[in-house]
Order: C-alpha cells, then structure tokens, then sequence
C-alpha cells in the first residue's frame, strides 16, 4: 500500500469510512460525495494507481471485482441495475490515483454521454 494515498488509509482504518465489505484482497465503501442514492467503491487493497497500470498479472483481481460488484450492488438494494465507473488517468476524470470501481445506482441516473 502506498503511505499517502487516501484509499490505502481508508483500508488501513486510519481515516474512517461506511464499510460495504472486505476480504483479504478488496475492500468496498460509501463515497463521500455520492450522485445517486447508492454511491459506493471497490478497491483494491494492493495499491496500483488506476487501471492503465494492470497487466495480465492482475487478471485474476480484475475478474474477482467485477464479479463482485453486482453482489454488492443487490445487497445494497439495486435489483433494477447499476452503473460501474472506472476513471482511468486525469484525461478519464480520475481524481484518487488508486484503481477503483465506482457503483452507482437508484433513483434516475441521468446518461453517461450527452447525445444532442
């Protein structure tokens, strides 16, 4: 894990959060400032700074999260669907530089490209 990184110390328990799960590999929280009524992340616990760092070591993690995601998502109470989110580098909107998955879901969710 890397020292500074706000989602390592989120995993470390040294700034606190609204846990959804943990295991030895990932670890899911509330977002801070969600969009949609059920807003929350999924990390890794090994640091990698966003999803263009992954190669094929990562495969396994990489499937292990996106596997779990609709799990988390229904047992948070999006039966109706959701969206997953995965910023990637500054020119994707990432903001935190630690992979993560975001889920988004409830209520309206507006359309992710503006089509006019």
């Amino acid at each position: 894990m890397a020292v500074n990184c706000i989602f390592c110390k989120i995993v470390r328990g040294e700034i606190p959060s609204r846990k959804v799960y943990e295991d030895e590999e990932l670890f899911a929280f509330h977002d801070i400032a969600p969009v949609a009524p059920v807003h929350f992340m999924l990390v890794p616990k090994q640091h990698l700074d966003s999803l263009a760092e992954t190669d094929d070591s990562h495969a396994a993690l990489l499937g292990r999260m996106l596997v779990l995601a609709p799990a988390l998502a229904k047992q948070q109470g999006l039966h109706n669907g959701f969206r997953t989110v995965i910023n990637t580098g500054s020119g994707g909107g990432q903001e935190v530089f630690h992979l993560h998955v975001h889920i988004i879901g409830g209520g309206r969710i507006p359309p992710m490209v503006r089509r006019d």
